[in-house]
């Protein structure tokens, strides 16, 4: 990208600090920017080689990180600050570049988004300032989680919402309810229109990063705060009335359904949590949605995310190895390619994926890591997949999210029972389970479908571990009534070795 990085600015500048800006570290009203000083301070952007080249990153998810950051250092230099945006092979190796050119300054970053480049740059003697992308203090969150037998996420989103006076009225929920969770699980509507999606077109500095990465992006996902901006407030004027009760169901004609898509603004900073936020709850009070949708976007930003990211910090750095259920299945084919399975499920959720890099929380969790689950797939392979193909994913967020949720790696620490689904949940809730060659009712047999079977099969595999979680003792009973156990535990060794294989 040699033709569109800046040059080395004047070395004769009068600097006092560095600031490092992480490339999710995107708002100038935030982090190491909020005191910022262009007449004293630089300011650092390092692309490293190791980020672009290290995994097997989407080239959308690539696209996105890197042109959002050059539009981001542009914006710097408009407000007079002397940006330097420099490649190299690694961070550090690009902290100490600076360092070469400027001498001894300081350098200073908001506290990292991954343990993993907190210990770096501490290695290196960066000074931190506290984190402020979130509404949640690390140490608030801390002391919220030594307090609590376990780590419910609806007692910390209650202790939020009044804390931040937020739906709430002396302390008591808006129409006197806390979640409306049960009124949100609709299956998909027939004959339902759909608003047009917001697209976001390409400007100069997109081309360029496109150009260099060799890849042609969608028009999905913006790569500035003004685009960032613009698709929050069409979620705002068009899907936030019909977020909250369809927010669980998959469709066949829409892959995005009412979903906000602020996920990747949020997390690379163009846009925060306390503004998307305050913008959903003034629709509300001005009448103009439902508490009911607007509760449930609500819970989405300041609980679930919020919850995320506090328990990342909090479980300590073991907790993304851990392999509770012993699983050793290598990562299926199917999931790097989705023309190698015959589900239609799978199919049709990985294909979103290999366009756009997204895809919404139930296929996440109920196809593809419920799949990962029921097949013993590696927990680590299958974080890794996740974390390198979503454009939304970064540590923080899938290691809890995969680890605990997904996978139930961790043995009930974060989740207190596994989400594991059969055909019956996907046909309830999709669009998918028509049209394709196997039957959800069926747990043997050839057209039987490799969730039901595996479903059952997982169950059994871990019965004597899964009957004392009195979440699961029912399901896992539930298998003595299956007269055609033995047929099933031969179908799904045979389910498995065609998902091997890439041929099921």
């Amino acid at each position: 990208m040699s033709a569109t990085v800046p040059i080395i600015p004047d070395v004769t500048a009068s600097f006092q600090r560095i600031i490092f800006i992480p490339f999710d570290h995107l708002n100038v009203d935030r982090g190491a920017l909020k005191d910022a000083n262009p007449k004293t301070d630089l300011v650092l952007f390092v692309q490293s080689k190791r980020m672009c080249a290290g995994r097997t990153w989407h080239p959308e998810k690539l696209f996105f990180l890197i042109s959002s950051a050059r539009h981001f250092a542009a914006l710097l230099e408009e407000r007079g600050f002397t940006v330097w945006f420099l490649e190299a092979e690694n961070t550090p190796e690009g902290i100490t570049q600076a360092r070469g050119h400027w001498g001894a300054l300081p350098v200073v970053c908001a506290e990292p988004s991954s343990r993993r480049q907190s210990a770096q740059l501490a290695e290196l003697g960066v000074q931190f300032v506290a984190n402020d992308f979130f509404v949640t203090p690390r140490e608030l969150f801390h002391t919220w989680a030594k307090s609590q037998k376990t780590f419910v996420m609806e007692n910390f989103y209650r202790a939020q919402r009044v804390r931040l006076n937020i739906l709430v009225t002396d302390g008591a929920p808006e129409e006197g309810r806390w979640n409306f969770d049960a009124d949100n699980r609709l299956p998909p509507p027939k004959e339902y229109t759909w608003p047009e999606r917001l697209e976001h077109h390409r400007d100069e500095t997109d081309n360029d990063v496109a150009a260099t990465l060799g890849y042609r992006p969608t028009t999905t996902w913006a790569t500035t705060r003004e685009g960032a901006l613009r698709q929050l407030q069409h979620f705002l004027d068009y899907h936030l009335e019909g977020f909250g009760p369809l927010e669980d169901a998959v469709t066949l004609d829409e892959w995005s359904l009412h979903h906000s898509l602020l996920s990747p603004y949020l997390n690379n900073g163009l846009i925060t949590a306390d503004e998307v936020v305050a913008a959903a709850v003034e629709k509300y009070q001005a009448g103009e949605a439902p508490l009911q949708s607007v509760e449930a976007f609500v819970r989405q930003i300041i609980g679930w995310r919020e919850y995320i990211n506090g328990m990342y910090w909090f479980l300590g750095s073991d907790y993304r190895e851990l392999n509770g259920l012993d699983a050793k299945r290598p990562l299926l084919p199917l999931f790097g390619d989705s023309s190698t399975t015959k589900m239609n499920c799978v199919k049709q959720v990985v294909s979103h994926v290999e366009k756009r890099a997204w895809t919404h929380h139930i296929p996440r969790l109920m196809i593809l890591s419920n799949l990962a689950l029921i097949t013993g797939t590696h927990p680590q392979q299958f974080l890794d997949w996740m974390r390198e193909r979503f454009i939304d994913a970064t540590e923080w967020v899938m290691v809890p999210n995969i680890i605990g949720m997904g996978v139930h790696a961790d043995g009930g620490r974060l989740m207190t029972k596994p989400y594991a689904a059969g055909g019956a949940y996907i046909n309830r809730m999709t669009q998918f389970c028509k049209g394709c060659q196997y039957d959800p009712k069926k747990r043997v047999g050839d057209d039987a479908c490799p969730f039901t079977t595996l479903y059952w099969d997982f169950l059994d595999r871990h019965k004597d571990e899964f009957v004392k979680n009195h979440r699961m003792a029912r399901q896992v009973h539930g298998l003595d009534r299956l007269t055609d156990l033995p047929e099933l535990r031969v179908r799904a060794k045979e389910v498995l070795a065609g998902l091997d294989e890439g041929r099921i």
